[in-house]
């Protein structure tokens, strides 16, 4: 069986503040490749250049990655302030629809930070726009100084649903993950199922309730060091193997979620 192409989620930067790229970090395409034993492949975010509909006849499994740029407020009905940062709204205007139809056709998806942000306003949810100036919740974002190394270091603890897929899979209800965002989950979206916490109550794992396919999701970062960590281990081979069974079955399949029985 061939590898099946991962779609990882390309975002706009300007290199040397003039040169504009899509570019997508290292460890994701390490993490696609060497864990999840699947082809990366970098996908241009922008309307204007691919469409949803051809993305998914061309790659058997998405990876939402993390980035800078902040869900546009507007996708959740809110408006726009200083608070919500930086905006992506090519990006927003593919992955949006792309996540719903994955959904639909049970096809494979794995969100990271701000992938799992997406996840939840393409299923009607709504996010903080800074959840460290909320009661009581400790400053997820990452370190501004010290090394790659230090900055994703672990940080905290996650506490999941117990019975729920994540659960089941890491066969255990905690496991010990790095922190590196700003936003997070105010209201979750339709069919969110939220099974996983930090100590202070922020949402950092999630599945779509029902649905055919892998649908994981997931508030840190699996994809630093994700060869050697267990945590990011489990993860992207689940997501490998759900990738796997796309090629296949091509959806015929009973599907990760079907076989992790989510209620």
């Amino acid at each position: 069986m061939r590898r099946p192409i991962i779609g990882i989620i390309g975002n706009s930067y300007l290199i040397n503040d003039q040169y504009p790229t899509h570019a997508g970090g290292t460890m994701n395409s390490e993490a696609v490749a060497q864990v999840a034993g699947c082809l990366p492949l970098i996908v241009p975010s922008d309307p204007l250049l691919v469409t949803v509909e051809e993305l998914l006849d061309t790659c058997d499994g998405f990876l939402f990655t993390g980035g800078r740029p902040n869900v546009h407020p507007a996708e959740y009905g809110e408006d726009e302030t200083p608070a919500h940062g930086e905006f992506d709204r090519c990006r927003d205007a593919i992955t949006l629809p792309l996540i719903r139809a994955c959904v639909d056709r049970g096809q494979p998806f794995f969100g990271i930070c701000r992938g799992f942000q997406e996840v939840n306003v393409a299923m009607g949810g709504t996010l903080y726009p800074e959840i460290r100036d909320l009661p009581g919740r400790m400053n997820h974002r990452m370190p501004p100084d010290g090394t790659l190394e230090e900055k994703f270091a672990i940080r905290h603890d996650v506490h999941f649903e117990k019975g729920g897929v994540f659960h089941r899979l890491f066969g255990s209800t905690c496991v010990r993950t790095n922190t590196l965002h700003g936003q997070g989950i105010k209201t979750a979206g339709d069919r969110i199922g939220i099974e996983g916490h930090a100590d202070d109550g922020t949402p950092e794992a999630l599945v779509i309730k029902d649905a055919p396919g892998f649908t994981l999701s997931v508030q840190w970062h699996p994809e630093y060091n994700a060869t050697q960590d267990p945590v990011s281990r489990v993860l992207f081979s689940a997501f490998g193997d759900a990738a796997r069974d796309w090629v296949g079955n091509r959806g015929t399949g009973p599907g990760f979620a079907a076989q992790s029985s989510v209620a």
